[in-house]
């Protein structure tokens, strides 16, 4: 098998790319302010400075941190410290102030792969969704800013603080179908809303609401006509539904929000053949190109966090990590 595992940020990856050379793309890209992977670095400035805030405490946010301009939950200033004046510049993906800032980034990105992928090519991409307030470490302050300050695992949960208007509290913010318009208005084709229920969902405390239990799955084409084989995913008395029930599978080491690869299967079966290749701009701890080489599948994954390394090393033993990130992705791999 052809398969490279690319370190580094997956929209300058996608300009080296090859183009029209993807066969599909199946992903699942970092959520809206579901976690800081602490990739931040300070330019400029004072390098013995904390670049935090003297204060956590306000009465008018029900995290009791303060609310002050350009500054995130844990109390370190999201673009500049006023202190010393040092910039903060972060690549990834998923921090961004607003929803529509999300989508409209997170397009972006989607609009490097559409220009990889072959004429007949698809993308499956799986989103979940947020609520304002309430949520997994973030809470909805009186002056309509957003914070967070939640530590999991060495790794922080939440939004960062920024105005946002025109939500409520306990809003549901509907990004899936944010993006899912987005793209479409970008020239893709939306063909499906495929239903990842959960039959074994993280339990919530929340009581108003029932149990949240399912994330979307969108399949979009390049063209209005594209490859897929509706018969290799098909169930033994019947087509396969839009309903899939699949229960979520924790990999230890991992992060929560693993892909499991029984979500992955049908995505990769219907939308490429035996040797074809398949992208995955957010590789993570490596699940699609697990799920890739079994098939029979070239893979090229993209990953920006180093500490991922030794864990995709593990799944896939004998694929390649290239650190930089920017050379020639089709490279043999014995």
């Amino acid at each position: 098998m052809t398969i490279k595992i690319l370190q580094g940020n997956s929209l300058d990856i996608l300009d080296n790319l090859e183009k029209n050379s993807i066969d599909t793309c199946v992903t699942s890209p970092p959520y809206w302010g579901l976690r800081d992977y602490g990739t931040a670095t300070w330019v400029g400035g004072d390098p013995s400075c904390s670049h935090k805030r003297d204060s956590k405490h306000s009465e008018s946010c029900s995290t009791g941190q303060k609310n002050l301009e350009g500054a995130i939950g844990d109390g370190i200033y999201k673009s500049k410290c006023p202190r010393c004046g040092a910039v903060r510049q972060d690549q990834q993906l998923g921090l961004e102030e607003t929803p529509e800032e999300y989508v409209d980034k997170m397009a972006d990105l989607f609009d490097k792969v559409k220009d990889v992928l072959k004429p007949e090519g698809t993308l499956w991409l799986n989103l979940g969704d947020s609520y304002i307030g309430g949520g997994r470490g973030y809470e909805y302050c009186d002056d309509g800013t957003i914070q967070q300050n939640h530590i999991d695992a060495g790794v922080k949960y939440g939004k960062p603080t920024g105005k946002v208007t025109g939500y409520k509290p306990k809003d549901l913010v509907g990004i899936p179908w944010m993006m899912a318009f987005e793209l479409r208005k970008r020239g893709w084709y939306l063909r499906q809303d495929i239903i990842w229920n959960k039959p074994n969902p993280m339990p919530e405390s929340v009581r108003d609401r029932c149990t949240k239990s399912h994330e979307y799955i969108f399949l979009l084409s390049k063209n209005q006509n594209y490859y897929f084989d509706v018969d290799v995913i098909k169930e033994p008395t019947r087509r396969k539904r839009s309903v899939w029930n699949i229960n979520k599978k924790p990999y230890k080491g991992s992060h929560f929000a693993v892909f499991p690869p029984e979500l992955i299967t049908p995505c990769i079966l219907a939308g490429s053949e035996e040797n074809d290749i398949v992208l995955d701009p957010f590789i993570g701890s490596g699940t699609t190109a697990m799920v890739a080489r079994d098939l029979g599948r070239h893979y090229i994954g993209c990953e920006l966090h180093e500490e991922y390394n030794d864990l995709i090393q593990q799944r896939v033993p004998d694929d390649k990590v290239v650190h930089n990130g920017l050379t020639n992705a089709f490279e043999d791999v014995e």
